[in-house]
């Protein structure tokens, strides 16, 4: 793990993004761990969230992708930060578009938003968690009946390692059915490991008890993974 990545588990911490307890998933999982990306609200959260995703994406995408698309809604404001904080740090000028919920029938109408996608185009798709991978699955059709574009891949924030459709990892399900790449900032092992008994502004969040239940639930859920880390498929090499 890397100190931006250390530097992330605690920016959730901190935002009350990521909490533990009990909770249950829409599946209706009980689980001891919940990531609520809507809890990030403030423009300087905005900010911070960006650079942590640009940095991932240079250090597992580099220069392989030309457009960002932000799956409504979620996706929008985080192609926008990233968009910004790639040509602010990284000197990288990459276009992003993103999707309506609905077709918009005046106007300029269609349903996309912001770059026009063109043929041979490499779009990396950006999502906040991915769980069973339902998301994805709705995007890549809308991405593909707006050109023949090239799937780079999907970089989400944190991997929650549990199962998709069937046995594996939800990630790796995905590279794997859409042969692109895919990454996370973080893994939820990675949380483990950095917050286990380890205090957060003075205050522990993440108990010896509650890592425990949370490895019983990567026992029951987790789904089987083809690579160690938070990096699959396709590198960028």
């Amino acid at each position: 793990m890397q100190d931006y990545q250390r530097r992330f588990i605690d920016f959730m911490v901190r935002s009350e993004v990521l909490t533990f307890g009990d909770f249950t998933t829409k599946s209706g999982r009980k689980t001891p761990f919940f990531v609520n990306t809507g809890r990030y609200r403030t423009g300087g959260q905005l900010n911070r969230l960006s650079a942590f995703y640009a940095e991932a994406i240079q250090e597992r995408f580099g220069d392989g992708f030309d457009v960002l698309f932000g799956p409504a809604y979620k996706g929008i404001p985080l192609v926008v930060g990233i968009a910004m904080e790639l040509e602010r740090t990284y000197g990288r000028d990459v276009a992003y578009a993103f999707n309506r919920k609905e077709a918009k029938d005046h106007g300029e109408g269609g349903v996309l938003v912001g770059h026009a996608l063109g043929d041979g185009e490499r779009v990396l798709i950006v999502e906040d968690v991915t769980t069973a991978g339902t998301s994805i699955r709705e995007t890549v059709p809308i991405l593909r009946s707006a050109a023949d574009v090239e799937l780079a891949g999907l970089i989400v924030s944190v991997d929650r390692m549990e199962r998709g459709q069937g046995e594996k990892n939800a990630l790796d399900e995905l590279a794997e059915e859409f042969a692109f790449a895919t990454g996370a900032i973080v893994t939820i092992e990675d949380v483990i490991d950095h917050l286990e008994g380890r205090a957060v502004d003075g205050s522990v969040v993440l108990t010896a008890e509650l890592a425990d239940r949370m490895r019983d639930y990567r026992r029951t859920w987790g789904g089987a993974t083809a690579v160690a880390g938070s990096q699959r498929g396709p590198s960028r090499d």
